[in-house]
């Protein structure tokens, strides 16, 4: 069957090949943190509709294993690039990859993320520097450097998505998890401070901010009873998945070019 295409408000081409709409076809999507969980499902779900992406996590066996598995169905590109993001010239020299491969950048999903817990008053530092690398430097790293692709599409008259994958924890109270809620609390005040500085420019910034939801997060933490605490609020309730998160993102970068759904907050029913 041939593939027929509908004109979006953008002047975007939306593909559609047996009756499955594409609204992202010639998008070129980075997603970080796309070697499992939310940043993987994301991925997944942005080269379903039609975006060229790039893979870049830490794991190199993980990206490529995703990517065979993507391009099996996607329509565009899927580059896998191993990456440590908390490194600012790793994350220039992918930058450079991603734009010789896939050409000028219009999506970005920052979703690395590390979720360790502890009271306080153990002082695990290295915990806490880690979750402050990963949630924040390198958050701050993935936006700088793809910032001018975005502007420059924006210029162009195209979409322009800039995403966070916070967390609920940013503004709720969490005993035990005071670092990594102080990230994703700076995490959303960052979103709002650059959606002030870009949108006027064009570029649609925006924080998704989930609730419980079953990932690898967490797996890796020292403290053995934040563990048994992670898993009993993955039980107590009907946990969302990462799925569900990669449909919330996919959702909010589709919106017409003039829409920006700003702060989008998923949590799971019973989480009120």
């Amino acid at each position: 069957m041939t593939s027929e295409h509908t004109t979006t408000p953008a002047g975007l081409r939306t593909a559609e090949s047996d009756g499955v709409a594409r609204p992202l076809t010639g998008r070129v999507a980075v997603v970080t943190g796309a070697s499992s969980g939310i940043g993987a499902a994301t991925a997944g779900r942005l080269a379903a509709a039609g975006a060229a992406v790039a893979l870049l996590g830490r794991r190199a066996d993980r990206l490529n294993e995703l990517a065979d598995r993507l391009r099996a169905t996607a329509t565009g590109t899927v580059l896998p690039l191993a990456v440590d993001l908390t490194d600012p010239e790793a994350v220039q020299a992918a930058a450079r990859t991603v734009g010789s491969r896939l050409g000028r950048v219009d999506l970005v999903v920052a979703g690395a993320g590390a979720m360790l817990g502890a009271p306080f008053a153990d002082a695990r530092t290295e915990e806490w520097d880690r979750m402050i690398d990963v949630n924040l430097r390198g958050l701050l790293h993935t936006a700088r450097v793809f910032t001018d692709d975005l502007l420059a599409a924006a210029a162009d008259g195209r979409p322009a998505d800039l995403v966070h994958v916070g967390s609920v924890a940013g503004h709720s109270l969490y005993p035990n998890w005071s670092v990594y809620c102080a990230t994703k609390a700076a995490v959303a005040h960052l979103t709002r401070n650059l959606r002030a500085e870009l949108g006027p420019r064009g570029v649609r910034v925006k924080n998704v901010e989930p609730g419980v939801t079953v990932t690898e997060l967490g797996s890796d933490m020292q403290d053995g009873d934040m563990r048994a605490t992670l898993a009993r609020m993955r039980t107590d309730l009907r946990p969302l998945a990462a799925e569900d998160i990669a449909e919330a993102i996919a959702f909010a970068v589709s919106a017409p070019p003039h829409v920006n759904i700003a702060e989008l907050i998923v949590v799971p029913v019973q989480q009120g």
